[in-house]
């Protein structure tokens, strides 16, 4: 009985491995990438989780709150409760870690590097008096964050305005963006204006509500065309008869 005991719990062993080993197999053909960012500095801190490129999670340490800003086309994720506060403690180590390094480096200098020329565009195809969202996009700064401001005919807009926490490229800088929710009116001009420590002054971009009207000159070339050779279809009939009824 002792010894049929023993062979039985090799055999679960070898059943234990073998479905680990399976398991890796199916993890090994597929690649993604989990991404955990803890950042900090006197005045501001970042803790971000993202899979694959999107932001799945972020710390708002404003409202004291976590964000799970995900995308549509996924399955929500949902991060276990107390996920912000620690986040939080991961703030104070970061701050301890920053004055060690800082004292054994002598305080060095921080490296600036200027955000790209923004990038503003609609998230939907426009359309006037269908709400929409322009978003205003830069990349490329160090560090994070940078600074949007939108306007409006040239007044300042901050309803409706929302910005996403800064997001790491694969060469150390940053990229981020700012929406803007808006009611497209023909004519209406909207500019978004980015600052940032490595700038002597903001960078703005603007775009003007348009909206694309069909064109009417084909149309009207075709329909002219068209009514052309008509007309001489019925013409050239005409004359055959006469043709026919003379001879």
């Amino acid at each position: 009985m002792k010894m049929m005991k023993i062979m039985m719990m090799k055999m679960m062993m070898k059943m234990m491995v073998l479905f680990l080993s399976c398991v890796l197999c199916v993890s090994a053909d597929s690649f993604h990438e989990d991404l955990a960012i803890t950042g900090c500095s006197d005045v501001d801190g970042e803790m971000v989780y993202a899979l694959d490129g999107e932001e799945i999670w972020y710390a708002d340490f404003i409202n004291k709150r976590g964000v799970e800003p995900q995308p549509p086309f996924i399955d929500h994720m949902t991060y276990r409760e107390g996920t912000y506060q620690q986040a939080e403690a991961n703030q104070q180590i970061c701050r301890g870690n920053l004055e060690i390094r800082r004292r054994a480096l002598k305080n060095p200098p921080v490296q600036l590097d200027a955000p790209s020329s923004p990038m503003i565009y609609p998230r939907d195809e426009v359309e006037l008096g269908e709400e929409n969202h322009l978003l205003c996009h830069v990349s490329g700064f160090y560090p994070a964050p940078v600074t949007f401001y939108w306007t409006k005919n040239g007044e300042n807009v901050t309803q409706g305005a929302s910005s996403n926490v800064p997001f790491p490229s694969r060469d150390g800088s940053f990229s981020q963006f700012s929406t803007l929710q808006f009611l497209p009116q023909l004519g209406d001009m909207y500019s978004c204006s980015v600052s940032h420590q490595a700038l002597d002054q903001s960078l703005s971009r603007i775009w003007e509500v348009e909206v694309q009207q069909p064109s009417v000159g084909p149309a009207v070339f075709c329909g002219l065309g068209l009514t052309v050779g008509l007309i001489g279809v019925a013409v050239g009939t005409f004359f055959l008869i006469k043709g026919n009824e003379c001879s």
